[in-house]
């Protein structure tokens, strides 16, 4: 089921660092980014392998998630809130802020096979 981490921070009166190291369960092989979105929801699917870690770097989300048992919401609302969403999670993005970026970080290159857009019943 996907679960929030938070991703550690150094802050001082620089400003702030955000590091994601030994905390995502897989090796990252696919980095993707998400912004400029209008009113629109994006994905919609689950997946068969694909584990991914979605980071809002600036403004904010809301991801809904669903693994077949149990419904949850999330807001992203931080850039050191991190949710990992394992691939039976089938999960929607949606209400971006208008300077909203939604990073994700993928443990599989992408493969189209790998998707599964139907949603649970």
């Amino acid at each position: 089921m996907a679960h929030l981490i938070d991703l550690q921070t150094f802050t001082d009166k620089r400003g702030n660092l955000t590091v994601i190291e030994k905390v995502v369960p897989f090796d990252i092989k696919r980095i993707f980014y998400i912004y400029g979105v209008d009113d629109s929801k994006r994905g919609g699917h689950r997946h068969h392998k694909t584990i991914q870690a979605a980071v809002c770097i600036k403004g904010t989300c809301t991801i809904y998630n669903n693994n077949g048992s149990k419904e949850e919401v999330f807001v992203l609302d931080k850039p050191n809130k991190c949710l990992l969403i394992d691939p039976q999670d089938w999960h929607t993005m949606y209400d971006f802020s208008e300077d909203a970026i939604l990073m994700v970080l993928a443990s599989e290159y992408f493969n189209a096979d790998d998707y599964i857009f139907e949603p649970y019943k």
